[in-house]
């Protein structure tokens, strides 16, 4: 495939690491299902994905300090001693300085185990290239393992698509190990494969595409929210890829158009969209999402009833 005189070509047998961003469910009462969450947890390390909390998918933008570390609590509980697993930094909104906020988080994180993720600030919206790249820098120095996010803002409005300037930049600090890009744009991502394969190729690019999930095909890594939707089909679908089994196209198909449903406009109702589909399955207690969280409409079930259906539930 060329995209902007860059041929980016499939890398078939490649093994993608994936890891899924945990959905956090709730209980008929509207409280967060402690139980139900960690057997979720436990399932997608089963099949052979990382797991990803405190994320857009587990409402990261709407817990508090408190329910954040309780979060990881449970995460680690559930997970066992040494089982790694990535923890979102999220600080919009909060008073004080952007360093000292994110390093506060991040000590939390890595205190349970994890690998913090940061999740943009509108703060830096219109800062430049180097003052963007220095904050990021003073931010991660002394972390073994830091990841960070570009976040369309249709998923958020303190997420940006980072220019090319600053995405280099950021490659260039070597704490950060990797970055999730979640532009939904597929040339935008292969530009930066391009990049990484040239600049630093032991850079993950880790996509965060709910509607172009066969990004793994042209050397992508994943974390998605979709993963939480069903992690053993994921994880199914990367043993056919790897093995070079024909098979890996009907169930990234039959993903893909779990993908399309889930995450029609608005974008965010994608987690309601995830506890109906697990109620269904049976995995979760309620269909309840989080109070401040869009809603799907009553007839969501229905839509995703057949998207199980194709996917041989």
């Amino acid at each position: 495939m060329k995209i902007s005189g860059i041929v980016q070509r499939q890398q078939l047998g490649r093994k993608p690491q994936g890891i899924a961003a945990a959905l956090l469910p709730f209980e008929t009462n509207g409280r967060i299902a402690v139980e139900a969450f960690q057997n979720h947890l436990r399932a997608a390390q089963r099949a052979g994905l990382m797991n990803a909390v405190n994320m857009d998918t587990g409402y990261a933008n709407y817990l508090s300090e408190p329910e954040k570390l309780d979060v990881l609590r449970w995460t680690r509980e559930a997970l066992g001693k040494d089982e790694p697993f990535v923890g979102g930094a999220y600080i919009e909104g909060q008073p004080g300085e952007i360093v000292a906020l994110y390093r506060k988080q991040m000590d939390a994180i890595v205190e349970h185990g994890g690998i913090p993720i940061l999740f943009q600030t509108s703060r830096l919206h219109g800062k430049s290239s180097s003052e963007k790249a220095a904050t990021y820098k003073t931010v991660c120095g002394g972390y073994a393992h830091v990841l960070a996010f570009e976040l369309g803002p249709m998923f958020a409005p303190n997420g940006e698509i980072f220019d090319e300037e600053t995405f280099r930049r950021l490659m260039d600090i070597p704490e950060i190990k990797g970055i999730k890009h979640s532009s939904l744009n597929r040339t935008i991502e292969m530009e930066r494969l391009a990049l990484r394969d040239t600049h630093r190729p032991d850079f993950r690019i880790y996509t965060g595409n709910d509607l172009g999930i066969n990004m793994i095909e042209y050397g992508s890594d994943y974390l998605l929210g979709l993963a939480t939707f069903a992690a053993e089909k994921f994880a199914e679908r990367d043993r056919l890829w790897t093995a070079g089994d024909p098979g890996y196209y009907a169930v990234s198909d039959a993903l893909q158009y779990l993908g399309n449903v889930a995450f029609r406009k608005p974008v965010p109702a994608y987690k309601h969209s995830a506890a109906v589909f697990l109620h269904l399955a049976g995995r979760i207690p309620s269909d309840l999402t989080h109070p401040r969280n869009p809603k799907r409409p009553a007839w969501e079930g229905e839509l995703l009833r057949d998207c199980a259906s194709r996917l041989g539930y």
